[in-house]
């Protein structure tokens, strides 16, 4: 098992990607915190690693508060002993397409939970990683943080902030051991991704059709991406934006 004895903590736990890679860290015997403000389906992923065989923790968190990420570290450590992984990836679509009716609540919300609530987790993920002399982040952009689509403005921005942020900070801590990563999905079979259609098929269908490889992911596919990111698998690779787009962005 390429994570046996690890602990790894994923931020938007609760649903889609998020919990898809936390039931495959533990299927690869690592000890998991699932993090998510939504206590009923956090449990729910916790239960669903336990009775597998495997060990979980769930901590409701508001990754936008620096105080309740600071106490979802502490919690990891004080229950696990250390911190080894981390999957930064809680976020949010946004709502209104049109940049000019966006406001300033909207933006604030977007650019909050996407890129202040990475930036606060890695602050204290890797303050907990420096102390071990080892780790391995991995943060969700987008493949919208790479190319733009008109309908997703904030979106787009708050995702290539991402890109960036995880860039300038596998530069500064990479000869610290801690390797930082970013996996860039295209459209997965999520809530948020049924969300951003309005359930509406002829939206989906034209989204679907956007992809080289003819149909949207699923996040199972994005978390065996962010396994090898996570694993020794990965032990050269670091700044880097893992594309898991169908083709979409080659194209």
């Amino acid at each position: 098992m390429i994570l046996q004895d690890k602990v790894a903590l994923v931020t938007g736990g609760t649903s889609g990607i998020g919990r898809a890679t936390a039931i495959a860290y533990a299927q690869q015997q690592a000890k998991v915190v699932v993090v998510g403000r939504r206590m009923n389906e956090g449990e729910e992923t916790v239960r669903s690693i336990k009775e597998a065989g495997g060990e979980a923790i769930f901590v409701q968190s508001d990754v936008t508060k620096e105080a309740d990420v600071e106490a979802m570290v502490d919690k990891a450590v004080s229950v696990f002993g250390r911190l080894d992984i981390a999957f930064n990836n809680a976020g949010t679509v946004g709502e209104n397409p049109s940049l000019i009716e966006q406001t300033e609540a909207e933006y604030d919300r977007t650019i909050n939970v996407n890129v202040k609530g990475i930036w606060l987790s890695m602050k204290y993920e890797i303050a907990q990683m420096l102390k071990q002399g080892s780790g391995a982040i991995v943060n969700t952009a987008s493949a919208n943080g790479v190319v733009a689509f008109p309908t997703f403005p904030l979106y787009t921005a708050s995702k290539s902030a991402v890109i960036g942020l995880t860039k300038a900070a596998a530069l500064q801590y990479a000869k610290a051991g801690i390797r930082i990563n970013v996996v860039a999905p295209a459209a997965i079979e999520t809530d948020m991704f049924e969300a951003a259609t309005g359930g509406q098929d002829e939206v989906r269908a034209y989204i679907t059709g956007l992809h080289p490889i003819g149909r949207i992911g699923t996040p199972l596919e994005v978390a065996n991406a962010v396994l090898f990111l996570s694993s020794d698998l990965a032990s050269f690779v670091t700044g880097e934006t893992l594309m898991v787009d169908g083709g979409l962005v080659a194209q």
